[in-house]
């Protein structure tokens, strides 16, 4: 087994260590300024004050971490805030949980996938990096769409990708049909935070 081990290229040793199949993204620390961006689910509808998911992610990385979410926001929508708010907020780290909106309403996946590229451009192009959360398609067994880690693949950005679509599954999770309660909320935190940590952000 040893000798299998060394015979190995070095970057496929290294995708089977834990944490190292992800991008890597800076170190931030407790100085870094994350900005959450996103629509219902990263302003915290379902959740009690306090215990939306930046909320509890702040507690979690003891750094600034800024709610910037909008319940009902499409991702066409996002793409034309999002430069204002980087503008505003100057943050050294995005967390982009957005999709959600176009799945209700049937936007087609092509202009989804195309708007979540137009925020990861206009991130890169500020050279500020992003982790991205994949949403759910709209069926029986949630599974998040695939678009969500062909455009992680693209862009070389971290992706958590199942969290959300776990989280809905499960009743003791959720408010309401698409949205978290206190418990779901802080499930996703952890794993945000726990992505970022093994992303070597943390």
């Amino acid at each position: 087994m040893r000798a299998l081990l060394l015979a190995l290229p070095f970057c496929l040793l290294l995708s089977l260590l834990p944490g190292c199949s992800q991008p890597q993204l800076p170190f931030l620390g407790e100085d870094g300024r994350v900005l959450a961006f996103g629509d219902s689910l990263t302003q915290g509808v379902g959740a009690a004050q306090g215990m939306d998911y930046p909320s509890r992610l702040a507690l979690l990385c003891q750094c600034e971490v800024i709610n910037a979410g909008v319940s009902g926001e499409t991702t066409a929508e996002g793409a034309a805030r999002l430069p204002e708010v980087l503008d505003e907020t100057q943050p050294d780290l995005i967390i982009l949980l957005e999709g959600g909106n176009d799945i209700l309403k049937s936007t087609g996946k092509d202009a989804l996938k195309a708007n979540l590229a137009t925020m990861l451009r206009e991130a890169k192009q500020r050279s500020i990096p992003v982790l991205l959360v994949a949403v759910p398609d709209r069926q029986i067994m949630l599974k998040p769409l695939p678009l969500y880690r062909e455009l992680a693949d693209e862009f070389a950005v971290p992706l958590l990708e199942d969290t959300v679509a776990e989280l809905l599954s499960q009743s003791a999770m959720k408010s309401d049909t698409v949205h978290f309660n206190d418990a779901g909320y802080h499930a996703l935190a952890e794993q945000i935070h726990q992505l970022a940590l093994e992303s070597g952000a943390f």
